[in-house]
């Protein structure tokens, strides 16, 4: 086996653990319980598929792949600002309490904190 067979077998192992985690993250970003996790994993997805293009430039020696990877990379970047933006909230929302907890908790800083 020479150098050249070693590195193809190293790529070709590269791009079906890709594959396969590309699909584990599909299935995340769909079943994913909160806005969150679906967040990561399609940043997570974005990733990995850049990476499985600046492998497969490797592999089929064209140049012009790793600038698809690169421009890829800044679209995934942007969608993952606007994805943010939109699910995650700004302003977190601030517990209030209840009426009359309001002023059992006014009674007790007056009694001394004892009911």
């Amino acid at each position: 086996m020479t150098i050249e067979q070693a590195y193809h077998t190293l790529y070709g192992g590269a791009l079906i653990v890709l594959i396969l985690l590309i699909g584990a993250m599909v299935i995340r970003s769909i079943i994913g319980p909160r806005s969150t996790d679906r967040i990561m994993s399609v940043n997570m997805l974005g990733t990995m598929t850049i990476c499985s293009i600046a492998i497969l430039s490797v592999l089929l020696d064209e140049g012009y792949l790793a600038d698809v990877a690169m421009i890829y990379a800044m679209i995934s970047f942007v969608a993952v600002l606007m994805m943010a933006s939109m699910f995650v909230p700004s302003k977190p929302k601030v517990p209030v309490l209840e009426p009359d907890k309001e002023q059992e908790t006014a009674s007790l800083e007056e009694a001394g904190g004892e009911k």
